[in-house]
């Protein structure tokens, strides 16, 4: 089921005139079928106009599909044709410290994990395949698109948005969610889940993880190249 639109009506007429399309996608935690439904959804609201998909991190870990969830998108983005941009989040970076022995394994499977290896029915972390485990490890911690900088969890609103430690990127919560100062693009990220179902929208930053793998909606915003704020929402639940 595609969730009603969030702020900005999306209307197809709209951005007809739009050169091309931005989906922002927040924290998917194997949630599968939310995933295809959204990404459906994007792709009959671009209507074959230029699209770019970014994906925010958290691929793995609580829901039922990690494996699945992480074959999709690396099919996508080897799809002739498409635009995908793939982030690192904290539970990847999880998962990889524990595969290099830097890590706490109970931890881990507490948070998520062992639903990872159940879904690509492994019971050892290092027993996950080579291609998705490489694939991980080169996932950039960020996008700069000029007006909007894409990350998973935030950054530390000390530092200039081009001075920030991956560990911020993937993991800070306080003090950038309560940080009300601009830092030179609108900050698009996930990592805080939103249990009311909507994207937090603060002017400064936009939070599109509205906490799929806990039964809210998987969210895109949708941005075009023209202007800095989300043009509207699109939703599967």
């Amino acid at each position: 089921m595609i969730m009603p639109e969030y702020g900005h009506h999306l209307d197809a007429s709209d951005a007809a005139a739009r050169a091309s399309l931005i989906y922002a996608i927040g924290d998917i935690h194997g949630s599968l079928d939310k995933l295809e439904k959204l990404i459906a959804a994007c792709e009959q609201h671009a209507g074959g106009r230029p699209s770019t998909f970014i994906f925010l991190g958290d691929y793995i870990d609580r829901g039922p599909h990690s494996a699945d969830v992480v074959r999709l998108i690396m099919a996508m983005q080897s799809a002739p044709g498409k635009s995908v941009i793939a982030l690192k989040g904290n539970h990847e970076a999880a998962a990889l410290e524990i595969i290099d022995g830097a890590g706490k394994l109970a931890l881990w499977l507490e948070l998520g994990g062992a639903e990872t290896l159940a879904s690509y029915g492994v019971i050892d972390v290092h027993d996950l395949p080579r291609d998705h485990v490489d694939w991980m490890r080169s996932l950039p911690a960020s996008h700069d698109d000029g007006q909007r900088l894409f990350v998973h969890a935030g950054i530390d609103p000390q530092k200039p948005y081009d001075a920030q430690s991956e560990h911020d990127l993937l993991w800070i919560r306080e003090p950038f969610l309560s940080d009300e100062r601009d830092h030179g693009r609108l900050i698009v990220h996930g990592h805080t889940p939103r249990l009311t179902g909507a994207p937090d929208w603060r002017g400064n930053r936009l939070n599109v993880d509205t906490g799929a793998v806990f039964g809210g909606p998987l969210t895109a915003a949708v941005f075009t190249g023209e202007e800095r704020d989300p043009i509207g929402f699109l939703q599967a639940g």
